[in-house]
């Protein structure tokens, strides 16, 4: 079963959880160590803060389209989104906090509220994706668990729940189909079948390791778990 087969309150509460998590783990930074890197280049934990705060309010933008049938892009455009995050990371650290702590709130309530018709309504990402107005659960459940480990402070993939991870294997895969990588590359979970990326090539290599390993090799945050992760894994975002 994946992520979008339970119940919307099911998945709401794995956001939740999530987002539990990531607070725990930017409380125990200290001010000074917001200048610290994450594991996304170029990004300082300061940057990587700023925009978890903008993706929340970006996902107000999207409930706020379904509530009201009003178009509200999540952002004006690529480059807004980066001036935004590169504003964001130069706020003091209270500022920065605050920022946070307020638009997990805002997107929070806006959840709480929705009216039960609209959460089928059609709302666009910023990828240019059309979904309904309930994918903005799991685009949030990814974006929390997933940057909780990137703030490099002590978040693993092994804290996932098995429906996140098993939803993000599911999703990277199928991102590397659509763009056409990793053709002859196969991932084998413990206790399962390998998965090949593409059932046409001939398999080159094989990621061995248990779920939580081969989920973090695939996403790009480093081979933890898995033997053959020496190579890079294909971009999937």
């Amino acid at each position: 079963m994946g992520f979008n087969d339970l119940e919307l309150s099911e998945r709401l509460l794995i956001a939740r959880r999530g987002t539990a998590y990531l607070s725990q783990r930017l409380a125990e930074l200290t001010d000074e160590e917001l200048d610290g890197p994450t594991l996304l280049d170029g990004w300082t934990r300061r940057h990587l803060v700023a925009h978890l705060g903008y993706n929340a309010a970006a996902l107000c933008r999207l409930m706020d389209w379904a509530a009201t049938g009003v178009e509200t892009p999540m952002y004006e455009s690529t480059e807004q989104r980066a001036q935004e995050i590169a504003e964001g990371a130069t706020l003091n650290p209270a500022a920065l906090r605050n920022l946070f702590a307020h638009t997990v709130a805002r997107l929070d309530e806006k959840w709480r509220n929705l009216p039960e018709s609209a959460w089928q309504a059609q709302v666009r990402t910023a990828q240019g994706r059309t979904v309904p107005a309930e994918e903005t659960a799991w685009m949030r459940t990814r974006e929390v668990w997933i940057h909780a480990v990137d703030l490099g402070n002590g978040g693993r993939f092994g804290d996932f729940p098995a429906v996140v991870l098993d939803s993000l294997l599911d999703d990277i895969v199928g991102m590397w189909r659509k763009k056409d990588l990793g053709a002859g590359l196969a991932l084998e979970v413990d206790g399962r079948e390998p998965l090949r990326v593409s059932e046409d090539a001939t398999v080159e290599h094989t990621v061995r390791g248990t779920l939580a390993g081969v989920v973090r090799w695939a996403a790009g945050r480093g081979a933890v778990g898995v033997t053959g992760g020496e190579v890079t894994p294909p971009r999937w975002l």
